[in-house]
């Protein structure tokens, strides 16, 4: 459990840095186009901090953190977290200078992707904890 928790503590401090950064870069910049870094600042809050702490409580709770597949689920969970949030990220950053790469809201929607079969399998997870 103490594995979540600091999952999440990363998630929190990950977030407001990256409030902080999308004020500071589009201040820098003189930039007052939209961008994705806008919504860089909540997904990061969301689906990293606040989920992580709502897991911790279902840990605590239904002892979910103890199913055999949490391990791969973890993983799974974060690797589709980190590669949207790079995805992100990556665009952002070339749309402060009016730039794009065609490819790169694929691999955020892929990252989306990963993050809802991670939502599901950790539903079918707690379904069998709560059984």
């Amino acid at each position: 459990m103490k594995k979540l928790y600091y999952t999440s503590f990363f998630y929190a401090v990950l977030g407001l840095i990256a409030g902080i950064f999308y004020r500071e870069i589009t201040k820098f910049s003189d930039f007052t186009g939209r961008t994705v870094l806008t919504a860089l600042h909540t997904h990061i809050l969301v689906l990293g901090f606040i989920f992580f702490i709502m897991v911790l409580v279902l840990a605590k709770l239904f002892h979910v953190h103890e199913a055999k597949s949490f391990g791969a689920w973890y993983i799974i969970y974060n690797a589709g977290l980190l590669i949207t949030i790079g995805a992100m990220t990556a665009r952002g950053m070339l749309q402060l200078n009016e730039e794009d790469i065609s490819f790169l809201p694929h691999i955020a929607g892929l990252g989306h992707a990963i993050l809802g079969a991670g939502i599901i399998w950790l539903l079918i997870l707690l379904g069998k904890r709560i059984k």
